[in-house]
């Protein structure tokens, strides 16, 4: 739950010193190792499940901080990529499938660990390179020690990573985020192509996907929705109201742009709805002759279980509306999503199955790489990466 008392980074005394922990991503068995710690005599302060790994590390037998992380760690599945200080070590650890990003820089003579490599820049850190799935890196004044202790797993890179949350100017899994998306909206043309006007994104994560499709199509790009940027996400807002309220706040039109245009609008994913419907009707209020809607992902039909705050799946309009439904609801002219496979070769991953060899897709398939415990489809707390 989002209250104070769940802010990380977590610090915290044990038998051995001190130690802070920080944690993106999701733990499908939390509630379970919870609940036999509990009976065991811990006592939690914190309902959040990063609180789980360091009564973990605690309860472990070991001679140092390492060796109690690893028998933690091996007692947890899910997506964590963990940060940690201890003593005078920096630690960084990625799960066996690689589900959340994490990278290792340089800056002058100490080590820097950050979700994503545009942070590097911000302070001026060379990029070494990604923590591998599976693998600990201990950073120290001798240098980076790499421990990869646990058992080789698939990999299942989490690719809305790729599609919405990365930074447009960070490198993940080995790609350009940018370049990604532009391959999306190129992709896009190919396989939904419309007689328009103009192309104009929803920013500013459908910038690039939209420069993508304008120049595949030929059709002219323009910042037809100006954003500000004083108003967070709006998809993750718990209330309707907010929600739509803060689509006026967010986004305003430019009637010299679309007015009397047929216009092709790119966002990078749809979710509830509502969103693009409030965009649809402030295009046309603008003077849109025509609104066509492309959606530089396939339709996201399932919940996230590994570390990205999405709605339940009965919130999820793609779960239970066809596409021409959907486009009736957002009243737009029409209605297209980038297929499943379009996406993967967008991220330089070949399709097999369905599913993107290499990445998590569980959002648009609903096929969950690692188990969920059996817990309810809506019933897992999600806690992470709501930037």
């Amino acid at each position: 739950s989002s209250e104070l008392r769940n802010a990380q980074p977590f610090a915290f005394d044990y038998s051995l010193g001190g130690i802070a922990i920080a944690h993106n991503g999701n733990l499908v068995n939390a509630a379970e190792v919870r609940t036999r710690l509990e009976a065991s005599g811990s006592i939690f302060q914190t309902s959040s499940d990063t609180e789980v790994i360091i009564h973990l590390i605690a309860q472990a037998r070991g001679a140092d901080v390492i060796q109690r992380l690893v028998t933690a760690l091996s007692q947890v599945t899910g997506a964590y990529s963990l940060v940690m200080l201890a003593d005078d070590k920096l630690i960084g650890v990625r799960d066996p499938h690689g589900f959340r990003p994490l990278v290792i820089g340089r800056l002058k003579d100490s080590f820097v660990l950050s979700s994503e490599t545009s942070t590097f820049d911000l302070i001026e850190a060379e990029f070494i390179r990604e923590v591998d799935p599976g693998e600990i890196v201990v950073c120290d004044g001798s240098g980076i020690k790499s421990i990869k202790p646990f058992a080789a797993e698939p990999t299942h890179f989490c690719v809305f990573e790729h599609v919405y949350f990365a930074r447009p100017d960070s490198l993940l899994n080995g790609r350009a985020v940018y370049r990604a998306r532009q391959k999306m909206g190129v992709r896009m043309a190919e396989e939904a192509p419309v007689e328009a006007d103009v192309v104009i994104p929803v920013p500013d994560s459908g910038v690039p996907a939209a420069i993508g499709f304008s120049m595949k199509s030929g059709i002219p790009f323009e910042m037809g929705l100006i954003r500000s940027h004083y108003v967070g996400r709006t998809f993750i807002e718990p209330q309707e109201s907010i929600r739509h309220f803060g689509v006026r706040l967010k986004l305003s039109p430019v009637r010299s742009v679309v007015d009397g245009k047929r216009v092709v609008v790119v966002d990078d994913s749809l979710v509830r709805g509502t969103t693009s419907r409030k965009i649809v009707k402030l295009l046309r209020n603008a003077g849109a002759r025509e609104v066509h809607l492309r959606i530089s992902a396939p339709p996201t039909t399932h919940p996230c279980y590994y570390g990205i705050d999405t709605p339940t799946r009965s919130e999820l309009v793609a779960s239970s509306h066809t596409v021409d439904e959907i486009a009736r609801y957002v009243t737009c002219d029409s209605l297209a999503y980038l297929s499943h496979e379009g996406l993967m070769a967008s991220v330089g991953a070949d399709s097999k199955d369905g599913d993107g060899v290499g990445y998590c897709s569980a959002c648009f398939t609903g096929r969950y790489p690692v188990a969920l415990g059996g817990s309810s489809d809506d019933g897992l707390v999600r806690l992470r990466r709501t930037k």
